[in-house]
């Protein structure tokens, strides 16, 4: 007796919500206006947990491949947001929105800085901004790393759960994470207190972590 055929189940891929340019140009600018002293970590807020345009997996995967890309990483960000969501139009609508507004309000800052910057007051201000900057630029970063280790940590538990899930498997994914943490670990080391260019360390620790990664997850079938 032959038997049936298995049902077939269509499979749905989510396609990237479509935005129009102007809106795209004006959330760009939005976070470019308060990204005083750095604007990634308004950016990760803004893309990440207010517009919901990205997942945290997806930004960390953004930042990485605009680390690598030369000029500015948030310009690298920009476009490759603008493009996914809006083709050409958005990539240039969002390096615009970023662009522009900065740009003026940069030149009518340093006509008054000229004028009023060595004043004790202002010398004060600036001291207080950059200890800010440097802890949103941390705090960005131990999000990100939270994030990261957190879906690792449920995919065990989902698996667990439904009864998928080997000790192998468990033990990769423990491979996976010490690896990450290893790669975060030696990277500021050697950016901050090593003082070493950000090239020489993207050579050191990418192409060898690349292929650790790949062959701790070709384990994992």
């Amino acid at each position: 007796m032959l038997n049936p055929p298995l049902p077939t189940v269509a499979v749905v891929v989510a396609e990237p919500a479509k935005l129009s340019a102007m809106r795209l140009f004006f959330a760009f600018s939005k976070i470019a206006l308060t990204g005083f002293g750095g604007v990634m970590p308004f950016a990760y807020r803004a893309l990440v947990e207010q517009y919901r345009w990205l997942s945290a997996e997806e930004f960390a995967r953004y930042l990485a491949l605009s680390q690598v890309l030369p000029g500015p990483t948030i310009c690298n960000v920009a476009l490759m947001i603008g493009k996914r969501h809006a083709g050409i139009a958005g990539a240039l609508a969002a390096m615009a929105g970023l662009i522009i507004a900065p740009f003026l309000l940069v030149i009518a800052l340093g006509v008054a800085y000229q004028r009023f910057g060595q004043l004790a007051m202002v010398q004060d201000a600036l001291t207080g901004m950059t200890a800010v900057a440097a802890g949103l630029v941390l705090a960005t970063a131990v999000k990100m790393a939270m994030q990261l280790f957190g879906k690792a940590g449920n995919a065990g538990k989902a698996g667990k759960t439904v009864g998928i899930d080997s000790p192998h498997k468990d033990k990769t994914r423990s491979h996976q994470a010490t690896l990450q943490a290893v790669l975060m670990a030696l990277a500021f080391a050697g950016l901050a207190l090593l003082k070493w260019r950000l090239i020489v360390v993207f050579v050191l620790l990418a192409l060898p972590g690349s292929i650790v990664a790949y062959f701790l997850k070709d384990k994992n079938g």
